[in-house]
């Protein structure tokens, strides 16, 4: 469902990407070219500063939103989530936040008021706030993540690592590609 927000920003979704039937996407949301959107997907840009405005929630090229996953932000506070990433199944993203380029975000694991480096791989059940995590770096699952200390454990993302986070990637595209044949069928 695409949807205003009470400003009256709709949604600017590319022509190849595919929006599940029952992913809800409302207000200032920026889809690019390729990006699937799964399932029960919730992505809402509708509150405002104190001034009244707004940032985007932008999700790059490539990019994939799966099933039960919210991104939403605080006082339009922008959300940016880099090409070819993956955020997994019933994570939420809560802005202000940045994902880069090429990142892997588990199952079930919450971003807040963060930034993950591009070609990280935080894996699942995870916590990510009020930080920076550096380009490259591996988060393992259950990890809380919220200062310099807990950043200093953090390992460089392994050879296997990263390929698995290409792989799902490469799946997610290809299924936008097979749905985007089928969506007018009954």
């Amino acid at each position: 469902m695409i949807r205003k927000n009470p400003s009256g920003d709709l949604p600017i979704v590319a022509q190849s990407a595919f929006v599940d039937p029952t992913a809800i996407l409302c207000g200032k949301v920026w889809v690019g070219e390729n990006v699937f959107i799964g399932p029960y997907a919730v992505i809402r840009a509708d509150e405002v500063d104190a001034e009244g405005g707004m940032e985007p929630i932008v999700i790059g090229d490539n990019s994939n939103i799966q099933d039960g996953v919210v991104i939403h932000s605080k006082s339009g506070a922008r959300v940016e989530i880099g090409e070819n990433t993956s955020i997994a199944h019933r994570s939420i993203v809560h802005g202000p936040c940045k994902v880069g380029r090429n990142v892997f975000i588990g199952f079930n694991t919450v971003l807040f008021n963060c930034e993950v480096g591009d070609g990280s791989v935080v894996r699942h059940n995870s916590v990510v706030e009020a930080c920076s995590v550096p380009p490259n770096f591996y988060v393992p699952s259950t990890s809380h993540i919220n200062s310099d200390e807990d950043l200093a454990r953090i390992e460089p993302v392994t050879p296997d690592a990263s390929s698995f986070s290409e792989d799902v990637a490469q799946t997610n595209v290809r299924l936008v590609q097979g749905y985007k044949k089928i969506q007018n069928e009954l």
